[in-house]
């Protein structure tokens, strides 16, 4: 049984190694061509800051692969020997250490990767404005975060595969109303834990966002501007929270970077979201996920914690499916994609009709484009499996907009409009 599951976790490496590999090769072909959306210099630039990224990527799926070889040869029953070696009785406090164990070790393992991308390959191309000093505050951050939320959604899985037969069902439903709990309080609790929120101060800007809001139906708790600037350049806005807890999150650069007009259309989008219940339907694809993945990991047969020289304890379990669950999800996530995709077509042509029509969306999303250095072509293998967003050339080609026609204003690369006004 065990072999069979490194063949398969060999075959799922193996496939996304090679679509790395065709797309940093398909950006290094497109690379000298006509540059679309942006000036050659700033093209060319995307392109060696994607095939970067890519190699990084390449390098974690490597590493992805010798963990799981590493843990399902020795790790596994290596440090289920280390655990039991302290003489603890108590099956929830050896579910425990075997569990930090097992993620510290995998953390500690993948952060010079991490390291790598914000201080050398984000500093290379203008992104990253962490310091040395706030990269290892958000670090502890997490990991206080890990020993407090996360060893206690631990506890109760552990509890649960300890107590019932079909712990596979009600761990599926923890997990689930867990998400939706997170999802509730991350704007209000989680996301102030790593950054500032200040009220909007643009009282112009405010009661033109209220308006499209009271248009659309939504009511949110607030306004916020976040400092995503001391981090990095990248440009965003999203609506944060279930229910009551909804708030409007917009980035520092994202407004210094928008007119108003270009804001409203991108919110707009955000709101299309909402009023088509992408969320909730997002919920429902991940949902079938972890079903999928719960049911699998709880009908293994016994056997195979046996080949990996350990007994099927709660943490232990909890583990493997972490193990696995990639290679499930990478099966299923191709699907929730092509339903994001269609979700966003859809958020576009809403986000167009609420915020003045195809014009500002299309100036937006070519600034956005220009600032986040997005490369606008990718290999189609590379959009199947990885996409959640339609390619960026054809959603402006939805909108109308043809990237063939020199645009009549070009200001530092990136493509704006005669007329544009605050």
């Amino acid at each position: 049984m065990l072999q069979a599951l490194i063949i398969a976790f060999t075959i799922y490496t193996l496939i996304k190694v090679y679509i790395s590999i065709m797309q940093m090769g398909y950006i290094i072909d497109e690379r000298s061509k006509t540059p679309v959306l942006m000036s050659k210099e700033k093209y060319i630039e995307a392109a060696n800051y994607a095939i970067s990224k890519e190699k990084i990527s390449l390098t974690s799926h490597i590493i992805e692969y010798l963990l799981f070889i590493w843990w399902t040869i020795i790790g596994f029953g290596l440090l289920y020997e280390v655990v039991l070696s302290y003489g603890f009785n108590s099956s929830m406090l050896i579910s425990i250490l075997f569990l930090v164990g097992f993620f510290t070790f995998d953390y500690i393992l993948s952060l010079p990767l991490l390291i790598y991308q914000v201080f050398v390959i984000d500093k290379k191309y203008g992104f990253t404005k962490t310091t040395p000093k706030l990269f290892t505050l958000d670090q502890i951050k997490s990991i206080t975060m890990f020993f407090t939320i996360g060893l206690c959604i631990m506890a109760l899985l552990i509890w649960i595969i300890s107590s019932f037969d079909t712990w596979w069902l009600y761990g599926f439903l923890a997990i689930m109303f867990l998400i939706l709990l997170i999802n509730f309080a991350y704007p209000t609790i989680i996301a102030p834990m790593f950054n500032k929120f200040t009220p909007l101060v643009d009282n112009e800007l405010q009661n033109k966002i209220e308006k499209l809001l009271n248009n659309s139906g939504m009511h949110t708790n607030g306004i916020f501007v976040m400092d995503a600037s001391k981090r990095d350049s990248k440009l965003n806005a999203y609506f944060g929270g279930l229910g009551k807890s909804k708030r409007v999150v917009l980035f520092d650069t994202l407004i210094e970077k928008l007119n108003h007009n270009e804001l409203l259309a991108v919110l707009g989008h955000e709101l299309g979201h909402f009023k088509h219940g992408d969320i909730w339907k997002n919920i429902a694809l991940m949902s079938i996920l972890f079903f999928g993945i719960f049911f699998i990991i709880g009908h293994l047969p016994n056997e195979i914690f046996s080949e990996l020289k350990v007994e099927p304890i709660a943490g232990v379990v909890i583990a493997f499916l972490s193990l696995v669950s990639s290679l499930i999800a990478f099966v299923w996530m191709p699907i929730v994609s092509l339903f994001s995709r269609h979700n966003e077509y859809e958020a576009d042509k809403y986000g167009s009709s609420v915020g003045g029509g195809d014009k500002n969306l299309i100036s937006a999303l070519l600034k956005l484009v220009g600032e986040n250095k997005s490369f606008p072509k990718s290999h189609p293998l590379y959009i199947f499996f990885y996409y959640s967003h339609p390619p960026i050339l054809e959603r402006l080609k939805e909108l109308g907009y043809d990237s063939n026609n020199i645009p009549e204003v070009q200001k530092d690369g990136i493509f704006t409009f005669i007329g544009e006004q605050k």
